[in-house]
């Protein structure tokens, strides 16, 4: 079997039904929040509608109005108002979306949130890697579906540290033997997973895959994952270190006296160092070439390790897919994946799935990298990290939109725009770039995205396909144009016609 994977790097995906839903303004995605007080519920969707139209400008340049911009902070700052509470509609409707399909990835990780302030730090930030950087750690939990259409978010966790440890190597490690995990930052590994429990417990008719990358290979996670009570909730991880299984090998050595069950071709993209280079082959520079990797499955029993609660099993069985590249070029590190998984392994076509489900995890950092870059959530001025966080889970859905429009459109492209885009909103981008308006009905979702990225600056060719950036840019000039439109254009009391 031969298993392909594009430029992107996602694996052919098998074939899903993807949930469409009118999502045309991010109010009716937070109707359904409950603060205690129907005023903070009715600024709640006001406020959507109004940053999700220009994601990556300032509030005040966003609102315009000082009653409006003085309304928003206030509502940050409100204590009735918290992260939980934002969310929770806009859950409740991933829930839906969800229900909608068979199979669902639910991704997690973690970003850095940088809130470091030359003038005035923010209150109640901590210590990132250094004293002289303050800010919090952000780990939020997105649905996928095998194609990669952001469904929403599921959960989320937001923490700081205290203090900087400036204990040395040894000591750091013999800490970490002592420390009961719940005292950990991997904590967040397993409360992902217990987010991921309820999330299937909701959907019950969907198969929910937690996923997550070498930093959540931990033996508590493997252990929590099998002592889950939801038969439909899997668990799929990259392995990160060694681990000794009952046949006495550490278990990459058993995979690969494994016979080869197939193929893969992988485009792997180049990168520069960021700080030198270092002992780890992710923190070196690479050539972008092109790798063939040849893919292994076993079914191994790992060990618990030496230093961990004895409450958790001694064994448990896991199933591994090992993605390898057997020759590398002449001073690159050759690419090797090992997915952990209870996902069953038996066919061609479930090993395939595994792979597949594990490139889509990368989409997770095009969410971090639409929510800093397109929505700016480091550059917000608030004096405290309580309003940070309030207004981090409202950009959050934001986000979230912006990335469900774009990979909507890859994969539904013949449908309707008027699914997600006013009449207003389609018709002033077409005017603006000479399109020819259809004669009846509506463009197509995929035409309008990319006539849309095209006010981002995207170069329309057959073979691209636009990103979150050129679309944020693009989506905020559309608002713009259809304000306009239903101001002065065909139909308005200001139309002027000759």
């Amino acid at each position: 079997m031969v298993f392909r994977v594009d430029a992107a790097g996602l694996v052919d995906s098998l074939c899903t039904e993807v949930p469409v839903v009118t999502v045309a303004d991010l109010s009716t995605e937070l109707a359904g929040c409950q603060f205690g007080d129907a005023r903070l519920t009715k600024r709640a969707k006001v406020l959507a509608d109004a940053l999700s139209q220009k994601p990556n400008v300032s509030i005040p340049a966003a609102l315009q109005f000082k009653a409006d911009i003085e309304a928003c902070y206030r509502f940050f700052n409100n204590e009735k108002v918290t992260p939980e509470k934002i969310l929770q509609p806009h859950i409740e409707r991933t829930h839906e979306r969800i229900n909608q399909i068979d199979f669902v990835l639910l991704v997690q990780d973690t970003t850095e949130l940088d809130l470091t302030r030359p003038e005035q730090q923010v209150a109640g930030a901590g210590p990132m890697d250094s004293s002289s950087r303050r800010g919090a750690f952000h780990h939020p939990m997105i649905a996928f579906d095998a194609a990669g259409v952001p469904l929403g978010i599921v959960g989320q966790k937001n923490w700081t540290r205290q203090e900087i440890s400036r204990a040395t190597k040894a000591e750091k490690n013999k800490k970490r033997r002592q420390t009961p995990i719940e005292e950990k930052e991997s904590y967040r590994w397993i409360q992902g997973l217990q987010c991921a429990e309820r999330t299937a417990a909701a959907c019950r008719e969907t198969t929910c895959v937690c996923v997550g990358d070498s930093e959540s290979d931990i033996y508590d996670v493997f252990a929590t994952a099998r002592q889950s009570t939801q038969a439909n909730l899997h668990l799929l991880v990259r392995a990160g270190q060694d681990r000794n299984t009952t046949g006495q090998q550490d278990w990459a050595h058993q995979v690969r006296q494994t016979a080869k069950v197939g193929d893969q071709t992988v485009t792997i993209r180049g990168r520069q160092a960021k700080i030198g280079e270092g002992k780890s082959a992710r923190s070196r520079s690479r050539e972008g070439r092109l790798a063939e990797l040849e893919i292994r499955k076993a079914t191994v029993e790992i060990c618990r390790p030496a230093h961990s609660d004895r409450r958790l099993p001694a064994t448990l069985t896991v199933h591994v897919v090992l993605c390898e590249e057997v020759q590398p070029p002449e001073g690159e590190d050759a690419i090797s994946w090992m997915l952990v998984t209870t996902l069953p392994i038996e066919t061609d076509e479930d090993v395939q799935r595994i792979i597949s489900a594990y490139c889509v995890r990368w989409q997770i950092e095009v969410y971090f990298r639409t929510l800093k870059s397109g929505c700016r959530i480091e550059r917000r001025r608030f004096e405290n990290l309580d309003r940070v966080l309030n207004c981090l889970a409202l950009y959050s859905v934001v986000a979230w939109r912006l990335m469900y429009v774009c990979y909507l459109g890859r994969a539904c492209p013949d449908i309707d725009c008027e699914v997600i885009f006013q009449p207003s909103e389609w018709k002033s981008v077409y005017t603006i770039l000479g399109l020819e308006l259809p004669s009846k009905g509506c463009p197509s979702l995929n035409e309008l995205v990319r006539a849309i990225a095209r006010l981002g600056g995207f170069m329309d060719r057959p073979k691209n396909h636009p990103g979150t950036q050129t679309l944020w840019v693009g989506l905020q000039r559309s608002y713009d144009l259809s304000h306009a439109w239903n101001a002065f254009g065909p139909g308005s009391k200001n139309f002027l016609s000759g």
